[in-house]
């Protein structure tokens, strides 16, 4: 049997496929498509390299908050990751902010092909504002929803454990069982599989079309 790391994960097909800025350029509303949602200082873009085993898929910045737009990665045919524009300590001008307000107001509400929600927070300041407001969209929605803590290896193992255990505590209490939180970090690579796993299951990999051209 192999193990997970001699066999490339399938999110290594990943590819851009474009930038969406108004409901109107939207893909088609088919398939099946993650939104991966983060403060702009979290290693939202980081994570999402790491995930797909790519070091420049995602763009990062050491300016927060480049992520303005809804980037589209396709895996394969009619399965897709979305990169929200995270706000946090981002400079925009406000009418941007209400603009992608709304916008991601009416993404939420009434996306079909949208199956599951990444929310990227960083282990030292977990569940702010931002993060409650993306899993509070999820939960609307019924829609399943994972988080990432990121950066761990910023603290020490016990530092780590608690963290997440208290994360884990505040989402069963906010929101029941349906959420799921992990470890994560981009640079030692811990969580990486386990991220992947989730991923894969609710793409439903197994069942896309076929490989991208």
């Amino acid at each position: 049997m192999k193990s997970a790391a001699s066999d490339p994960t399938p999110l290594r097909a990943a590819h851009y496929l474009r930038s969406v800025h108004s409901p109107a350029q939207l893909p088609p509303d088919e398939g099946r498509e993650i939104a991966i949602a983060g403060r702009s200082n979290a290693g939202k873009s980081s994570a999402i390299n790491a995930i797909c085993d790519q070091g420049k898929l995602a763009r990062t910045s050491r300016t927060p908050g480049r992520t303005q737009q809804l980037n589209y990665f396709e895996v394969v045919p009619a399965r897709f990751l979305v990169d929200l524009p995270g706000y946090g300590y981002a400079k925009v001008p406000a009418d941007l902010r209400a603009h992608w307000q709304e916008f991601i107001n009416v993404y939420f509400r009434t996306r079909q092909a949208l199956c599951g929600l990444v929310v990227v927070m960083d282990i030292r300041h977990p569940l702010r504002e931002f993060d409650r407001q993306m899993l509070d969209y999820a939960a609307a929605r019924d829609l399943p929803a994972h988080c990432l803590l990121t950066k761990a290896d910023k603290l020490g193992r016990g530092q780590q454990g608690k963290a997440l255990l208290e994360t884990r505590r505040e989402l069963g209490k906010a929101y029941g069982e349906s959420i799921g939180a992990q470890l994560f970090s981009a640079e030692t690579k811990a969580g990486v599989e386990e991220a992947r796993a989730v991923l894969e299951r609710w793409l439903d990999l197994s069942a896309a079309p076929g490989p991208a051209a």
